[in-house]
Order: structure tokens, then C-alpha cells, then sequence
């Protein structure tokens, strides 16, 4: 592989911050000998941009640094809407490149086609919360993992080489991966749901268990990941549980508990419902599925769907990396449940409706129904958080805190239509509605839009 076919980017909308992302990366790359070109990819406003960028310009890196912002976005979008020459698609085109967590992404796999794509969120750092424990793993267990209060010690810093790990993997088949990898059908998270990623309620600790099945030598490491700590994807709802029982916490939104991992080894499976497109790596030499172009933040469930068909393999990756989870510019606890309730409903729906599956798109048979049962399921459970925190309010000793409680219930409260189902299911219709329209007609352009990128890269390159 040329050098320059080696990418490492940062999606990012918040580049006030980015530049330490930048720093600690680079200097880890530089310390275990590897050079990617480093992207980052700006979802700021202008106004933003024209504030935060000359903080950017400031960071001094090793490896060659780019930027590609609001006005870079916009020239390839004008590119792609006169190569397009029909106006009745530019909508297609704006929503696939929206401001949004996919379409950030979106536009890190035009300028990425033709190589190996490393991508890690703009609060993640290049090393991991390790237990310094002599526990082994159990049969069929790959990862370990548990809770500790921040602050408490019990666990240390550990650095892995993460560009190495994934060159082993990346666009390669199974049969020439190293030794030390597990192979199996699937990997299971004993703390959530499957196909949903769905927490099933508050866990202390959790493993990742290995379903057994053959994975065939020929299939190729299209997508890997490195393991988590940090939060490890933490639900909403959880953040929210540990909220609720930490009696001296007044503050929704701050980060009491830290997931630690105890031990993990590499695997390789034909499928991955636990793909973390915050610290994972593309093998996007001839191209790839977009991202959902949606701003619910479940745009990466398209790869856990699209890494079934045969001859793709997936892999966790031998290192791991650590979520600072910034608040800045983060939507409140109570909207992140919100968010969560309908991606979940969606994953369900669109899961249960694949009807294709190839090199660039998947195709679903669903349309957007919400059934009064849907609405109920979701409202169910939410209605239970709202009361566990008027009575967790009730019984604070601190005023402060039982405010903070009664603010975040209110937020529930409003946030989720007052618990009226059918104002609650009318609105879910709408939004989900609208969701899959964009989906499907989106998907059904990327083919053609990945065509127009590749050769507009290779010949004259990106903005």
C-alpha cells in the first residue's frame, strides 16, 4: 500500500477543541513509526469556522495536517450538483452531506476513496483505562470491562500502536490475519440487545462473548474497530440511572463513572452489531456505503447491516482507545433519550426490512409506519424515568440537587409530548417518516456520486 493511500481524520463540530485531538494523535503516530495523512473534516457553522480556525492553524503536527471546512464542503457539493446536471437531485445531495454526524462522515469517504481510512471522534485520545489485573479471560470471552468512580484509581493508562493494529486487518482476508485473532460468527455485549445495540439497563460490568462459527479465509476485513473505554457507549437512559443514584450529584450531564476495561484480545466475525464508527477503521480502496444522512445520531447502523453479505468480514482490533466525552456543544441528557427512543425504533423497523444488500447500498422494504403499540413501548419507559426522578427529587437532602432533578423530570415531561400517546405517536410518525424518505432516496444516488469523487480525486483532487 502506498503511503499516501493511509488516512487518519476527525469529524468534528466543535474546532475550538480539535486541535488537542490533533496533537496527542500525531504524537502517538509519531512515537510507533507511522505517518497518515491527517484530515479533519469541520461541520461549524462559518461564524464558527472564522473564530476557531486560526486556533487550528496554531497546532503544530509532525505528519501533514488538512482542513476541510464550510467552504471547502460547499465547493464539492457545487461540484457534484454541475457533474449531477439535474436540479431535482440537489436536495439528495444537500441531505447526504448535511451538517450531521453522517454526513460529516459522508464527505470523509469522498475524500478518502482509493484507501485505508483510520477515523476517531474529536474527543477520543490515543490510549485506554486499563485495570493493571491478572484476571484472564473467560472461553469464548474477548473483552472485559467494568465501572469504576472517576477519580478513584484501580486502573492506569495504557498506549497501544493503533495504525498498526488496524494495518493488520484492514483490506485484508482472514486467512492472512495474525495468529493471536479469534474467529467466530458474532459477538455478543452481555449488556445489550443485539441487533439494536439497546442497553438493557444499567450494568456495572459487561464482556464481549464470541458466538462460534466459521468465518471463511477468503472474506476481507472491510471495517475494524479498536475497544473502548471511557463510556463505551453508554445509553442516555444510563447516563440518567447513574444520575439518579448518586446522591451528592447535581449535574446531569457530568461524567461521575468511568467504563475501565479489564482485558480484551482480537477477533475477527462474519457480523458486527457492536461496530463504534468512533474509533474504527475503512478498508474504502473501491468505495462504501454512506452514513444514514440524518441528524439522530444512529447513521453508522447502516455498516452493522451491510457487513452481513458474504465475503466482508469485520474485526476488533488488538488496542484500544479512550472517550473523554466532552459536553460542549452536547445536547441534554433529556434529548439524547429522545433521540435514542426513535433510532432504536428505527433500527428495529429498517433491520427487519432489508430487501438487497451490495458493494455501495442496502435497501430496505420499510416505509415509515409507527403502530399506537410502537409509541406505547417507548412512552412505557420513559414515563417509569420520569417518576424514579420526581421521587429521587423528593428525598434529596441538597436543594440544588433535587432542582436539577426536577428540571431534568420537566424536560422528560415536555420533551416527550407530556406522555400524551397519540400527540407522542403523530410526531414520531412525522419524524420517521421524513427519516426514511431521505434514507432511501439518498442511498439510491451514492453509487453515482462515488463514481463522480473517485475520478474527480484522482484527477484533480478534493477541495
Amino acid at each position: 500500500m502506498n503511503a499516501h493511500d493511509l488516512y487518519f481524520v476527525i469529524p468534528t463540530y466543535r474546532l475550538r477543541d480539535v486541535g488537542e485531538t490533533v496533537e496527542q494523535y500525531d504524537e502517538h503516530f509519531w512515537r510507533n513509526g507511522h505517518a497518515p495523512k491527517i484530515i479533519v473534516f469541520d461541520d461549524s457553522s462559518p461564524t464558527a469556522q472564522e473564530k476557531y480556525y486560526p486556533l487550528l492553524e496554531k497546532t503544530r503536527t509532525r505528519n501533514d495536517l488538512y482542513y476541510v471546512g464550510p467552504k471547502e464542503k460547499e465547493q464539492f457539493a457545487a461540484y457534484l450538483g454541475r457533474r449531477l446536471r439535474d436540479k431535482r437531485l440537489d436536495g439528495l445531495v444537500k441531505n447526504l452531506f448535511r451538517p450531521s454526524y453522517g454526513g460529516n462522515r459522508n464527505f470523509a469517504l469522498m475524500y478518502t476513496l482509493g484507501g485505508l481510512v483510520i477515523s476517531a471522534d474529536d474527543d477520543m485520545r490515543p490510549y485506554a483505562l486499563v485495570e493493571p489485573s491478572l484476571e484472564s479471560l473467560g472461553d469464548g470471552e474477548v473483552s472485559r470491562g467494568r465501572l469504576h468512580k472517576a477519580g478513584g484509581g484501580g486502573y492506569v493508562r495504557k498506549s497501544f500502536d493503533i495504525v498498526g493494529s488496524f494495518l493488520d486487518v484492514l483490506g485484508k482476508t482472514v486467512s492472512e490475519l495474525p495468529a493471536n485473532y479469534d474467529r467466530g460468527e458474532l459477538l455478543i455485549d452481555t449488556a445489550m440487545d443485539l441487533e439494536t445495540n439497546a442497553s438493557k439497563g444499567l450494568a456495572r460490568e459487561n464482556s464481549l462473548v464470541l458466538e462460534r462459527g466459521a468465518v471463511p479465509g477468503d472474506a476481507v476485513v472491510k471495517m475494524a474497530q479498536t475497544f473502548r473505554s471511557g463510556t463505551n457507549d453508554i445509553d442516555a437512559l444510563d447516563f440518567a440511572d447513574l444520575f439518579l443514584e448518586n446522591e451528592d450529584q447535581v449535574d446531569p450531564d457530568e461524567l461521575n463513572e468511568l467504563y475501565v476495561l479489564v482485558k480484551f484480545r482480537p477477533a475477527v466475525t462474519n457480523k458486527n452489531w457492536r461496530m463504534d464508527c468512533g474509533v474504527a477503521g475503512y478498508d474504502n480502496t473501491f468505495g462504501l456505503p454512506p452514513f444514514f444522512p440524518t441528524r439522530l445520531r444512529f447513521e453508522d447502523y447502516i455498516y452493522r447491516l451491510w457487513v452481513q453479505q458474504p465475503g466482508v468480514a469485520a474485526a476488533h482490533v488488538d488496542a484500544a482507545q479512550n472517550h473523554t466525552k466532552s459536553n460542549y456543544m452536547r445536547n441534554p441528557v433529556a434529548a439524547e433519550i429522545f433521540n435514542e427512543e426513535v433510532c432504536n425504533l428505527l433500527k428495529r423497523k429498517l433491520k427487519d426490512s432489508v430487501s438487497r444488500v451490495d458493494d455501495l447500498t442496502v435497501g430496505f422494504d420499510y416505509e415509515g409506519e409507527v403502530t399506537a403499540d410502537d409509541a406505547h413501548q417507548i412512552l412505557d419507559k420513559v414515563a417509569a424515568m420520569h417518576s424514579r426522578a420526581l421521587e429521587a427529587a423528593g428525598r434529596a437532602a441538597r436543594p440544588e440537587r433535587a432542582d436539577a432533578l426536577r428540571l431534568f423530570a420537566a424536560n422528560l415531561h415536555k420533551g416527550f409530548y407530556a406522555f400524551e400517546t397519540d400527540f407522542f405517536q403523530q410526531n414520531l410518525l412525522r419524524i420517521v417518516d421524513d427519516v426514511v424518505t431521505i434514507i432511501k432516496g439518498s442511498i439510491e444516488l451514492w453509487p453515482t456520486l462515488v463514481e463522480i469523487g473517485y475520478f474527480e480525486k484522482d484527477r484533480h483532487g478534493l477541495p
